[in-house]
């Protein structure tokens, strides 16, 4: 008896947090969607300077890149330490070689 309550309230409690699993990343993809639209909208509005549009695109895009990152290539979830460890490097030697190549460029 205790038993099939056991494996009733696993059940239950597997369900929840699949279904709060997938409200999460609704939510996300729908932030991202809304991304996309306003950076297209700022582009195709054209009355906001290129030089202010930008830096703007770029925080929405590094923004979605971690909406990604974190819920759909599951970063976030336990036993994945080594790949965003990988991810991560990657970034961050990207991030110096454009830095590098910028710093030599402009001196």
């Amino acid at each position: 008896m205790t038993n099939e309550v056991n494996t009733e309230q696993a059940e239950l409690l597997r369900r929840k947090k699949s279904k709060d699993e997938m409200k999460k990343q609704l939510i996300s993809f729908s932030m991202m969607i809304v991304f996309t639209l306003i950076s297209f909208g700022l582009v195709a509005v054209g009355t906001i300077e290129r030089m202010y549009i930008l830096p703007i695109l770029f925080v929405m895009a590094i923004v979605q890149a971690g909406f990604q990152f974190y819920y759909f290539m599951h970063l976030k979830d336990r036993d994945h330490e080594m790949p965003a460890t990988f991810i991560y490097g990657g970034v961050w030697a990207g991030f110096l070689t454009l830095a590098g190549l910028i710093v030599i460029t402009w001196w």
